[in-house]
């Protein structure tokens, strides 16, 4: 008989080491798979415009069907307080949908939930936003010609990003700094291709003074010759604090990120 606890052991080892790192059992899953490029941008199955927030609970699969914004959705500019396309329900799962313009405020997810190769074409307000919840997932996927930012972390918990591409962007991830109510949050990213335009991008914004943590795993960007693209950069709230890795805040090495 081939006994398999040396294998299992080595397994709980390894995985226990990676989450002391302040890696996800999410992150974990997906180091070794290649991430999402903008070479591999879909094409949408279809599309339909929408005038009113489309609601979503438990686990909705669009086939990448592609939908927009019309009347009172028809916002694509950086206005805060717009309505998103999509409004998750807590726990709930939204796959394979490609959100064009005009693409008014993308998604809030209400609790946890999970993004699955979901794509923007044209941010508006923003990507998505992390509102309630204690863990979010976003798995796939890609986003492009964010005039400000990709994915705002407004509720507490840990946002995990991965398999993604990003490109004409000013910053990736925000822990909010200026919310009414405040949290100590997390994001990890992993696998994430990034294509840099000559203008100054972040890929993650955090409040050190809060005590938030951001892990960078897998980083390929593309594109940045004069290195304008920051990897890391620490805030106390709003104001600018610092840039690079450390041992409390920004968790990575110049080996995490590759430049090509």
């Amino acid at each position: 008989m081939t006994s398999t606890a040396k294998p299992r052991a080595r397994r709980r080892a390894l995985t226990g080491g990676l989450a002391a790192l302040g890696i996800s059992s999410v992150m974990i899953t997906t180091l070794a798979a290649p991430p999402a490029s903008a070479a591999t941008w879909p094409t949408p199955n279809g599309s339909q415009g929408t005038s009113s927030t489309i609601s979503v609970s438990g686990t909705k699969d669009y086939g990448m069907k592609k939908f927009y914004g019309t009347g009172d959705l028809a916002g694509d500019g950086q206005e805060e307080g717009q309505d998103p396309i999509f409004k998750l329900a807590a726990g709930a799962t939204l796959k394979n949908v490609i959100i064009g313009a005009p693409g008014a405020d993308g998604i809030h997810c209400e609790g946890n939930c999970t993004l699955q190769n979901v794509w923007w074409e044209d941010v508006g307000e923003d990507a998505a936003t992390f509102r309630g919840g204690s863990t979010y997932n976003v798995i796939g996927g890609g986003a492009k010609k964010a005039a400000d930012k990709v994915f705002q972390h407004n509720g507490p918990g840990t946002v995990n990003i991965s398999n993604f591409a990003v490109s004409e962007f000013k910053t990736l991830y925000r822990s909010c700094g200026d919310c009414s109510t405040q949290y100590t949050r997390k994001v990890n990213l992993s696998n994430i291709e990034v294509t840099g335009t000559g203008s100054t991008a972040r890929l993650v914004g955090i409040n050190v003074n809060r005590g938030d943590v951001a892990t960078l795993r897998g980083i390929t960007i593309l594109n940045d010759s004069s290195r304008k693209v920051v990897p890391c950069q620490k805030y106390n709230n709003t104001t600018a604090v610092g840039t690079g890795p450390d041992s409390t805040n920004c968790l990575y090495s110049t080996s995490d990120i590759t430049y090509r």
